[in-house]
């Protein structure tokens, strides 16, 4: 067993956050992984930067099919991973580059961009429909190896999780029952929520709103998760978020595993 240090952070658009401090945050977190969300770019573009991050010699990435400039993700790598798996093999929910998936010799890392419900929640029965998708997914991946996955969930899973549950409960998306019950359904008995599992009652955020200073008044909301397989919970080390490391809407988020 060895001791792995894995990143992820929504950086909400990849060129754009390279401008505003990320390789000095990067050196900071030294992460062995990192996993980006919300790259807004195609995968060439997305290469010629991750090129530049020296540490880093394996990089996988998976861009917006339709949409130029929207959504995707990025693995990338200091060890070279057995196998990369693009997508979930849906062809409605594989068209915007939200999922990549790396095999290494004891576990599978997934990351994840989970679709937003938007403001009115036109897309909440898709989004209702993905969380199902994705649980099967996570759960096929769990039958072979243990899982970490994790990313930008689109979710504060409890009250605890963002600083105005009453306001924001059934109204605002990220904060609907169904988006949470689809969160509890995701974790059932086969993952944790690590950030949980270490700290039960902490009140931590990961991501603020650009508008009425939030992030500086600290009204946020706990989005971006490590879900873990149940079975190797006793390995989880350490979580944390990066509140002061900025650039992007959200912050930063590690998790630290003996696996």
């Amino acid at each position: 067993m060895s001791q792995l240090k894995i990143v992820t952070w929504n950086v909400n658009g990849l060129r754009a956050i390279m401008k505003k401090g990320f390789q000095k945050s990067l050196a900071e977190l030294k992460p062995d992984i990192l996993c980006l969300q919300e790259t807004k770019a195609q995968s060439e573009e997305v290469k010629t930067i991750t090129d530049l991050l020296k540490d880093y010699k394996h990089s996988y990435v998976n861009s917006s099919k339709e949409r130029k400039g929207y959504s995707g993700t990025a693995i990338i790598s200091k060890t070279e991973p057995i196998n990369v798996i693009y997508d979930m093999g849906i062809s409605k929910h594989d068209q915007e580059g939200r999922v990549i998936t790396a095999e290494y010799e004891n576990f599978y890392l997934v990351t994840v961009y989970v679709p937003n419900s938007g403001r009115g929640l036109p897309r909440l029965p898709y989004r209702q429909g993905w969380d199902v998708d994705f649980g099967k997914f996570l759960r096929n991946l769990d039958k072979k190896k243990p899982v970490i996955a994790c990313g930008d969930f689109n979710v504060a899973h409890t009250a605890e999780d963002l600083a105005n549950p009453k306001s924001n409960y059934n109204k605002t998306a990220g904060y609907t029952q169904e988006e949470i019950d689809g969160f509890t359904n995701l974790l059932g008995e086969e993952f944790v929520d690590s950030f949980r599992h270490l700290y039960p009652e902490k009140i931590a955020y990961s991501y603020w709103s650009y508008m009425f200073n939030a992030r500086a008044n600290n009204k946020g909301w706990r989005i971006d998760y490590f879900l873990v397989s149940d079975r190797i919970k006793t390995g989880i080390k350490e979580t944390d978020m990066f509140k002061d490391l900025e650039g992007s809407d959200h912050c930063p988020v590690s998790l630290e595993i003996e696996i």
